[in-house]
């Protein structure tokens, strides 16, 4: 599986247990108001699973950007942050 691929499906599964529905979930819907509508509090628990999960830190002051972006853009910026990142010192 590719590092997209994980990240994605890690984003759906977290978002699920965050309580949104996600079947009509496509790449192209938006994180934020104009999509699925994540409120901040749910946006920080995200960037906290992935940070736990992959080890990617996410800032207080990208949230705002993060939540503009789509579920692909979002993926891409993840998947984009490991690849500098060690196979090694990716947590499982």
């Amino acid at each position: 599986m590719s590092s997209k691929e994980e990240v994605r499906a890690f984003v759906i599964e977290a978002l699920v247990s965050l309580q949104y529905a996600t079947p009509d979930v496509a790449g192209d819907t938006q994180l934020g108001p104009a999509g699925l509508d994540l409120e901040s509090l749910s946006m920080a628990e995200l960037t906290v699973q992935l940070e736990d999960r992959f080890g990617v830190k996410i800032d207080e002051d990208e949230i705002e950007q993060v939540s503009l972006m789509t579920i692909d853009e979002f993926v891409a910026d993840v998947a984009g942050r490991l690849e500098p990142v060690a196979e090694g010192s990716v947590r499982e």
